[in-house]
């Protein structure tokens, strides 16, 4: 099964690398595709864990669209942009 999540502030291959690798390492999720371009994750797994997975991504940096708003999007974007930076020294 498989279901998708589109999120905020995804802006490059590091970004999508370090999204791929966090989520590959959850029990829950089988596998997963960044579509860079329009914010999307395809995730491969138990569709009863997307809360569990969309925490992760928000810790990460890439909050589900419009769950992040004022300063709580300020900080996303922070972490987004460390994530961005690891994912690429991890490419």
């Amino acid at each position: 099964m498989s279901y998708e999540v589109t999120v905020e502030n995804i802006k490059c291959g590091g970004c999508a690398n370090t999204i791929t690798t966090k989520l590959n390492k959850m029990n829950a999720v089988d596998g997963c595709e960044v579509d860079v371009e329009n914010g999307v994750i395809t995730i491969s797994g138990d569709e009863t864990s997307k809360t569990e997975v969309t925490k992760l991504l928000l810790k990460l940096g890439y909050p589900e669209c419009g769950t992040a708003e004022g300063l709580k999007a300020a900080k996303a974007k922070a972490k987004s942009f460390v994530s961005c930076a690891v994912g690429k020294m991890g490419s």
